[in-house]
């Protein structure tokens, strides 16, 4: 699994000109999903991003999670996360997990997310066209691969 984690002030996803969801202060989480994650890969990704000491303490010293600060996350589904460019000018997506495959996953990494941050994690819906807007808060900007630990 891939994932782009961004500190923000506000983040939101809208889709056909709806809002789906909405965050204050917290993290977007941008999360992509490969053919060969499992189980262990989302274990290991949830604890990370909960416990990431990317928001300032009282001394502005970025000391505090998600979790410490009562923030909020959103989780938008991003398989062109799984990109390789090492050929070409075209990206190949043939790491990226298929739908059936990476739905229950995403799914999943949004429950265990929410369950580790203590309250409800806003979503975007796979594989549909999104509008993803963002206060980057920093900027503070993670990138994080389960394949790299």
């Amino acid at each position: 699994m891939r994932a782009v984690i961004q500190r923000v002030s506000s983040a939101s996803v809208t889709i056909d000109g709806k809002q789906k969801s909405a965050i204050g202060r917290g993290l977007l989480v941008l999360l992509g999903v490969g053919h060969e994650d499992g189980p262990e890969d989302l274990e290991w990704l949830v604890k990370k991003i909960a416990g990431l000491r990317i928001f300032d303490d009282e001394a502005g010293v970025m000391n505090r999670s998600v979790v410490e600060v009562g923030g909020e996350a959103l989780v938008v589904s991003q398989f062109t996360l799984m990109a390789s460019t090492k050929k070409g000018n075209r990206p190949s997506y043939i790491e990226a997990a298929g739908h059936e495959k990476a739905i229950p996953i995403y799914e999943q990494f949004c429950e265990a997310l929410s369950a580790a941050i203590g309250r409800p994690v806003g979503t975007g819906e796979f594989g549909a066209d999104m509008k993803v807007a963002l206060v980057n808060d920093g900027p503070v900007t993670i990138c994080m691969d389960t394949k790299n630990k």
